[in-house]
Order: C-alpha cells, then sequence, then structure tokens
C-alpha cells in the first residue's frame, strides 16, 4: 500500500522517470533495427574496396562540383524521393551516403530503404571527415 500512495502521490516524478530511460534506452534498441550505420572514414574505404559499395553524394550540384568521393554517384537529397529509381540497379550492393557533415545522409535512411537497400551507411561527418582523414577528392565534373 505505501508504494502505491508514493506513485499517486509523485506520478509527475514517475513519469520523467519513465520517460528520460527510456531516452536512454532507445538508442541502443533502434541502431540494430534500422537500415542505416554509421562508418567512419577508414572503414568506409574497406567497404568500398572489399564489397564494391556505392557512394551516394546527397548534395546540391555546386556542392558535389567542389569536390566529392571518388567515384562517387550524385543525387540531391532534394531530389532523391523523384531520382531514387536510378539507384534500382545498385541494390544489392552497400551503399555508403554522404553530405557535407552527415545530417542529410541519415534524412536518406528512409527512403533508401523503401528503393530496397538492406546495406546503408552513413559516412559519419560527411565529406569533412573524409578530408579530415587525408582521403582524395575528385574536383570538376
Amino acid at each position: 500500500m505505501p508504494t502505491l500512495q508514493f506513485l499517486q502521490n509523485n506520478w509527475p516524478l514517475v513519469l520523467i522517470v519513465l520517460v528520460s530511460g527510456s531516452m536512454l534506452v532507445w538508442p541502443l534498441l533502434a541502431s540494430p533495427l534500422s537500415a542505416m550505420r554509421e562508418i567512419g572514414a577508414v572503414q568506409a574505404t574497406q567497404l568500398i574496396n572489399r564489397k564494391d559499395a556505392l557512394i551516394l553524394d546527397l548534395r546540391e550540384a555546386k556542392e558535389y562540383e567542389a569536390g566529392r568521393v571518388p567515384n562517387a554517384m550524385q543525387i540531391p537529397l532534394s531530389q532523391l524521393a523523384a531520382r531514387g529509381q536510378e539507384l534500382g540497379r545498385f541494390t544489392a550492393r552497400p551503399l555508403i551516403t554522404y553530405g557535407d557533415r552527415g545530417n542529410r545522409s541519415r534524412s536518406a535512411a528512409g527512403t533508401l530503404a523503401k528503393l530496397g537497400f538492406k546495406e546503408v551507411y552513413v559516412l559519419r561527418g560527411g565529406l569533412r571527415a573524409w578530408v579530415d582523414a587525408g582521403l582524395p577528392l575528385e574536383k570538376g565534373r
């Protein structure tokens, strides 16, 4: 009985504990269920070399022309839903997405999963992390 009375008298506190606890546990549960995984620049190069991963640049055309990961295909995030069918023949390959800092890639994960990609990776830190790791860039068209 005292426990029930405590819960009734302190329900806001109990609610805060439950919500904050679930916020701590959610990333642990969501990561394995997500179609998207984050990888670093070195892991990305290994995936490219070992599994012929497709690299998808989600930045706009001017950003892409200024410098990109070698052999990257470009479809801006703003056009991904409309142009996604261009990726259809690549669904069996792992896919590494990147933007400038990694934010665009997270937004694209759902669309790419709907297109049939089973292995979607986000380049942690985006192109900036690639450059910071000392990896090469391609420029121009």
